[in-house]
């Protein structure tokens, strides 16, 4: 079953409230979610509670985990470390860093600082480098391969180099409508293209699964 660690609802710019996103995400198979709206030092405080609240009602009716996260998006390096805290410190799960993807201007040293400040997900990191790729492998941070389109475009790159290195991967859809959920074979097809050998397939889930069993046991 799909899990799934970076999606955006209404509170960012996706198309969807949380019920409903949650509601797909059953019903296409998924065993896990993260919501992680975009966010900064405006509005991180907004949101964060109030996707903890709906995830907390959502439990007893749903048959899926959800955890409420963040993504913090195109912050200058130097105040994502304080961000990140911030987001954990207001309910977030599952903390994701918006990495140096090749299709925005994403500030330099963004991929450094999200590693630095312990991150739990690195999205789209585009042309990484190598000494951030071995950063990321000492503090067990999980660099993004991913469905989105654009973002989608370095796959290929971050999944020969982490495998190289041996950096940790997961497979998120960063969904922003109902369409961009898949499904685990989709999720296998996609690490396929991007260069992953089928017998490393089954590892990179696990790190989504380990990190959700990670992150529950710290909060």
């Amino acid at each position: 079953m799909m899990i799934d660690l970076h999606t955006h609802t209404v509170f960012s710019d996706g198309e969807l409230i949380p019920f409903e996103l949650v509601r797909r995400a059953e019903a296409s198979g998924y065993s896990a979610l993260a919501i992680t709206d975009h966010m900064d030092a405006s509005n991180i405080d907004l949101i964060i509670p109030r996707i903890a609240k709906a995830v907390e009602m959502l439990k007893p009716f749903v048959s899926i985990d959800v955890l409420p996260g963040a993504e913090i998006t195109h912050a200058p390096p130097a105040l994502i470390p304080e961000l990140v805290k911030e987001a954990r410190r207001l309910g977030a799960k599952i903390v994701i860093v918006h990495g140096e993807t090749i299709v925005e201007p994403v500030t330099k040293g963004t991929n450094r600082a999200a590693i630095e400040a312990g991150a739990d997900i690195l999205s789209h990191p585009g042309l990484i480098t190598i000494e951030d790729l071995l950063l990321a492998k000492e503090k067990n941070v999980l660099l993004e391969i991913t469905s989105r389109k654009g973002h989608s475009l370095a796959n290929g790159y971050v999944a020969k180099e982490a495998v190289r290195f041996g950096a940790p991967l997961c497979i998120n859809t960063d969904s922003h409508s109902p369409s961009d959920l898949i499904t685990r074979e989709a999720a296998r097809r996609i690490l396929l293209a991007a260069g992953v050998e089928e017998n490393r397939i089954e590892s990179i889930f696990d790190n989504a699964k380990s990190l959700i069993d990670k992150v529950l046991r710290r909060n």
